[in-house]
């Protein structure tokens, strides 16, 4: 049986994550990290409290087979694209090197669709640069999943996405857009345990189109 780690557990993705994690026969135990205390109403999965300025201190928490990495915040609620950086880029990055350090195999990394390191978008190439960082650690099988806009339900609301859930299937219709079409938080969660079932070695990144 294997242990799953989920950080992010309480995202768009995570708690979709979570659900079917819970629902996986291979999986004995999640562990979910987060900020607070939750209970997710089963055994089954173990909620880590930790403080994300303090990680190393929770080093011992990061053992498992497999790391889903869905941590991520806007530059709104951040309160500035440097202090979106720290959540986005600081933390994962950090948890990714102890997870690798712990001989974690297998990490999940959700990204973004337009993801490089050099753009002249500060998200897009704060997100890519995220991915060549990851790329370098010691896992066995790093996949890299690459999501356009999310939908589902958020604790929080988000105007853009809420306007660009309405106008990007309007738009996607038009010949070679259907590829930036939104996706379903949930139907992320799920393409990710199927390939956490799948992939054998080595890297891979999985664009939008390839979600579906």
């Amino acid at each position: 049986m294997k242990t799953a780690i989920v950080l992010g557990a309480t995202g768009l993705i995570g708690k979709h994550l979570i659900e079917q994690l819970i629902q996986c026969n291979d999986i004995g135990k999640i562990i979910a990290i987060a900020r607070r205390p939750i209970d997710f109403g089963t055994e089954k999965v173990v909620c880590e409290q930790v403080c994300f300025d303090r990680l190393t201190d929770y080093a011992d928490v990061f053992q498992g087979d497999i790391l889903f990495s869905c941590l991520g915040t806007t530059k709104k609620q951040a309160g500035s694209i440097s202090l979106q950086r720290k959540v986005d880029f600081d933390y994962q990055l950090q948890v990714a090197q102890i997870a690798a350090d712990n001989k974690v195999s297998h990490y999940f990394l959700v990204s973004s669709s337009g993801a490089n390191a050099q753009s002249r978008n500060p998200y897009l190439k704060m997100k890519g640069q995220l991915e060549d960082e990851i790329s370098k650690l010691s896992f066995d099988k790093t996949c890299i999943i690459q999501p356009s806009l999310l939908l589902g339900k958020r604790d929080h609301f988000r105007l853009a996405e809420t306007l660009g859930a309405h106008i990007l299937p309007i738009v996607c219709k038009i010949p070679g857009l259907d590829k930036f079409r939104p996706i379903l938080g949930e139907q992320v969660a799920i393409k990710m345990v199927k390939i956490s079932h799948t992939q054998t070695y080595g890297k891979r990144t999985f664009k939008q189109d390839e979600l579906f």
